[in-house]
């Protein structure tokens, strides 16, 4: 899953940075609001963490540009103001959450991580999908109550690929979401991560749809080999 973090603060942004990849996140980092506002609209972001207090462009703008442009990316506003109309302002801009400065990093991770299963259109944070259980708060992953230790990029390919359980998730999808924007992408490398995460969690979890993509989920043992 990847989210991006829009913070003028370098020492904070950093720090959200390095708690996010910890969790298991790529991360996309913005400083500014110009950038933040054609990131936003350009990248397919799972998530973003947005500062209101931005330079060029403030982050309520930035916001409302998003949501006028039909953008419907989860959308976690952080703002050191701490008065009640700042809040219903970022909610009324399109705000799918509000995190008062001063924070800790554990109650930005929990309500990041609502955000997205609300998304995804699941309520509970621990997935079980096809006997595989993901627990969100925990980065761990279990097959039939078997812990099963993956690399971090294994783990997200499976996160995105179970938060979408049941949908045909392409390569370019995985790509896009698995990495961050300056990391070095080889879509070859998508096919190694499958082959790795069939070899741990069983080889009928994750379907292949030849010519679409992925599809994780009960589907029949007799396409996983494809």
């Amino acid at each position: 899953m990847r989210i991006l973090v829009v913070e003028d603060e370098p020492t904070l942004a950093e720090q959200l940075a390095e708690a996010l990849g910890e969790a298991g996140y790529a991360v996309d980092l913005s400083a500014d609001g110009e950038d933040a506002a054609y990131r936003g609209a350009t990248e397919p972001f799972d998530a973003i963490v947005l500062d209101l207090g931005l330079p060029r462009l403030d982050g309520l703008s930035v916001l409302r540009g998003w949501r006028a442009d039909d953008m419907n990316t989860p959308v976690l506003v952080l703002t050191a103001r701490g008065e009640w109309h700042e809040k219903v302002d970022g909610m009324d801009a399109g705000a799918d959450d509000y995190l008062a400065k001063p924070f800790r990093v554990e109650e930005l991770l929990a309500r990041l991580r609502a955000l997205i299963r609300r998304a995804s259109g699941m309520a509970s944070p621990v997935l079980t999908v096809a006997g595989v259980t993901l627990d969100t708060r925990t980065a761990r992953v279990s097959v039939g109550g078997r812990p099963v230790k993956l690399t971090g990029h294994e783990y997200r390919v499976l996160s995105y690929l179970m938060h979408h359980a049941d949908e045909i998730v392409s390569r370019s999808d995985l790509i896009e979401h698995i990495y961050a924007q300056d990391f070095d992408r080889d879509s070859n490398t998508i096919e190694v991560f499958i082959r790795r995460l069939r070899s741990k969690l069983g080889r009928a979890v994750i379907h292949t749809e030849r010519g679409f993509g992925y599809r994780f989920g009960d589907e029949a043992a007799a396409d996983s080999s494809r």
